[in-house]
């Protein structure tokens, strides 16, 4: 099992983190996700009844980002409010990102909101409601391709 994989096992389940998690992984090749970050914590034996490998303290971003750059700092902090109370004003960060970053943010947003697991409820012109396919599609997809750490 990898690094990102046991990254991942931990965010299972809970939308928010699982999309925080990927941005992390996914992002400037994987190096805010690397072991060595003060938010990434690893241990190399499982820990509790969950087997936990590896984690992230989101909250502990915001203090740690100052030596970084103006497009990491918020970026990073983006991946953090997805993830924990931590502030942040979408309109600050959102012009600072590069193409390929805002490409990781939207499907970010769209896994955080569950888009992926949203019914395929359907209106008919009777009024009357019909259910679909089973669950649609995210509204916007991770791109490929993914970045190991």
């Amino acid at each position: 099992m990898t690094h990102a994989d046991d990254l991942r096992a931990w965010a299972r389940g809970m939308y928010t983190t699982e999309a925080a998690t990927e941005l992390l992984l996914r992002a400037f090749g994987g190096k805010f996700a690397a072991p060595g970050n003060p938010w990434i914590h690893t241990s190399s034996e499982p820990e509790g009844p969950s087997q936990v490998r590896a984690w992230i303290d989101f909250a502990a971003i915001p203090d740690e980002v100052g030596p970084l750059s103006g497009g990491e700092r918020r970026f990073l902090i983006l991946a953090a409010s997805l993830a924990e109370d931590v502030p942040v004003v979408l309109g600050n960060v959102a012009p600072g990102l590069d193409r390929e970053n805002l490409d990781l943010v939207l499907p970010a947003i769209a896994h955080a909101g569950g888009s992926h697991q949203h019914s395929d409820i359907r209106y008919n012109e009777d009024g009357t409601m019909s259910r679909g396919k089973g669950y649609l599609d995210s509204l916007h997809p991770w791109p490929r391709p993914l970045h190991s750490v």
